[in-house]
């Protein structure tokens, strides 16, 4: 998987990328990443990125043209046919696990952050392929959520993380919220114990737990979730236990 990103500040992406499971990627050879500043395609002696937008108001809006040949040039750096070209701005589409699912299947991800008040909006609708966001809030710019995505997308590739069923197993994958998870000392003073049942051994009746536990939080704290979703039998009947348990 290749990343390239559009960016006016290409060390903050590029420093950030190298940590944790996006740093190990980069070193294995499983993502490559590059950044592209669009003050490298201007013409003028100020290499102007910006100007005020039309009609008026405050902020300053990116250009057309140095965006546009930054992008020119990431797609010729490499011979591919599978890319996505994704625009990170306040005004796209929520970012979801699903989505990060189907974009696996690319080749090569241009992520372009935005910075001002926003972006040409021809550059928007006649090159970028899709408008991303973080959430219902602002940010200084795009090059924490180009990160966001870099990193949620890395851990879903083959060999990335230390077990291949991790990323599966993760919230949001099964379209619920992840169950609890404890691990050593079995004894806290003063606080609650491990489960028993997940000290017990017998690994089907620890997997009915979790997906217990994966439904009743994902109930209490996201049911907007549960109401995408269409329960199984077994799903239903163990929502049905967690509720019950709690009067």
């Amino acid at each position: 998987m290749r990343f390239d990103v559009i960016t006016l500040f290409p060390q903050m992406v590029m420093d950030a990328a190298n940590y944790g499971v996006t740093g190990k990627a980069i070193e294995t050879g499983i993502v490559d990443l590059f950044s592209w500043n669009p003050r490298d395609y201007t013409s003028d002696k100020h290499r102007t990125v910006d100007d005020r937008p039309y009609g008026g108001g405050p902020g300053m809006v990116m250009k057309y043209a140095p965006l546009s040949a930054a992008v020119t040039h990431a797609k010729q750096a490499v011979q591919i046919k599978r890319r996505k070209i994704i625009c990170l701005s306040p005004q796209g589409k929520p970012l979801t696990q699903a989505l990060l699912n189907a974009t696996c299947a690319y080749e090569q991800i241009i992520l372009v952050a935005g910075r001002y008040e926003g972006i040409d909006e021809r550059f928007i609708t006649t090159i970028c392929d899709e408008e991303w966001s973080l959430g219902d809030y602002v940010i200084s710019g795009g090059e924490l959520a180009a990160l966001t995505v870099i990193d949620a997308i890395t851990r879903l590739l083959p060999k990335v993380l230390g077990h291949e069923d991790s990323a599966q197993q993760d919230s949001y994958s099964a379209g619920l919220l992840d169950c609890p998870h404890f691990t050593r000392p079995e004894i806290l003073e003063s606080v609650d114990q491990v489960p028993s049942i997940l000290l017990s051994g017998n690994h089907q009746k620890i997997q009915r737990w979790r997906l217990k536990q994966a439904l009743g939080r994902t109930w209490q704290r996201r049911p907007d979730l549960l109401e995408q979703k269409t329960l199984t039998a077994e799903q239903d009947a163990l929502l049905k236990e967690f509720i019950r348990e709690l009067n």
